[in-house]
């Protein structure tokens, strides 16, 4: 297959519990990390540890860093890069407003750009000094969005250039501007323009945005077809097998049904928060979840409203019995179908 799949990153998503419900269906190339914030992992806070763990597949782990300052990111670094996985990726597209205001995610491209370089240059000084002492090739990549609502097309590519100048092996662009929901339809073309920018580079480029199934994704690589991936974020925690899916029909232009138990495994996903996250995790991993989870269903706002309202994990353990039981026709679903 020419494209990889990636999930993306997510925050109270992306921990290992998450990765096992996907890893049930394979089909995932990468896993990106939610996002790490630097200032808090070097202060080696009790959480810390949380974020750090790469199961169930440490190869396929791409660590997502955000910081507000060079320093901060070059301290995170130096602990990242020593653990297992793909590379390190920076954050400079989040338009969350506590994101941006405090001077991380997108920040970095409204920043005087000496800024942004100091900081892409610093980190891939570390990642090169960490590959030559160990005979490693860890990425190093960049997430990014088209800029401010103001941008121009001389603006978001002389920002691109910079980056691969600087070094970043892979750009992950997220083709909207600062202030653009995710109703606003991506612009796909700029990811293609950027594959055919860097075509005779070793620099690889992903798309992400509105990737929610084969029609999507068929869409997607029809208006970019030079990228080298395909990054799914929201449709993944509501259809984990959406990797397994694309991949199966892309490698044989066809379904094969497959028919999944949604009790079981959203049974499963609290016993392994339980076991992966810490209980003052619990809750509102929980909660974003299943506000995903619910959407296979039918009667989804009415099990979106049961989950989200248990009282603790036990409770939610019997909510999602008792739905199954008021509502059969829901509990298998053939996934694979389009």
């Amino acid at each position: 297959m020419k494209f990889k799949l990636i999930c993306g990153p997510m925050a109270t998503i992306s921990n290992p519990a998450f990765r096992i419900l996907l890893n049930h269906f394979n089909g995932c190339d990468e896993y990106f990390t939610e996002m790490i914030n630097a200032g808090t992992l070097i202060t080696n806070g009790p959480f810390e540890k949380f974020y750090l763990n790469p199961q169930p597949e440490p190869d396929k782990i791409v660590w997502q860093l955000t910081g507000k300052s060079t320093e901060l990111i070059k301290k995170a670094t130096e602990t990242i890069v020593q653990l297992p996985g793909i590379g390190i990726d920076l954050n400079m597209g989040c338009s969350a407003p506590d994101i941006y205001r405090f001077g991380a995610g997108i920040a970095c491209m409204l920043k005087p750009l000496s800024e942004t370089v100091e900081l892409v240059h610093t980190v891939r000084k570390i990642i090169d000094n960490y590959n030559t002492e160990n005979n490693e090739h860890k990425r190093f990549s960049v997430k990014y969005r088209l800029g401010d609502d103001d941008f121009t097309d001389k603006k978001f590519f002389d920002f691109s250039d910079m980056l691969v100048q600087e070094g970043v092996d892979l750009l992950t662009l997220h083709p909207r501007t600062k202030k653009e929901k995710l109703i606003k339809t991506p612009r796909y073309e700029y990811c293609n323009e950027l594959s055919n920018r860097y075509r005779n580079s070793d620099v690889k480029v992903y798309l992400n945005g509105n990737v929610k199934d084969i029609i999507s994704f068929q869409n997607a690589i029809e208006k970019c077809p030079d990228c080298d991936g395909v990054m799914i974020s929201r449709a993944a925690v509501s259809k984990p097998w959406i990797f397994s899916q694309i991949k199966n029909y892309i490698d044989n232009k066809e379904i094969n049904n497959r028919t999944i138990d949604l009790c079981l495994l959203a049974l499963e996903y609290i016993d392994n928060i339980e076991k992966y996250q810490p209980p003052e995790f619990w809750k509102t991993r929980l909660q974003r979840f299943f506000t995903y989870y619910s959407e296979n269903f039918l009667f989804s706002h009415f099990a979106q409203t049961q989950f989200l309202n248990a009282k603790d994990n036990d409770d939610l353990r019997l909510r999602i019995k008792i739905f199954f039981e008021k509502c059969p026709e829901e509990q298998y679903k053939d996934v694979y179908k389009l």
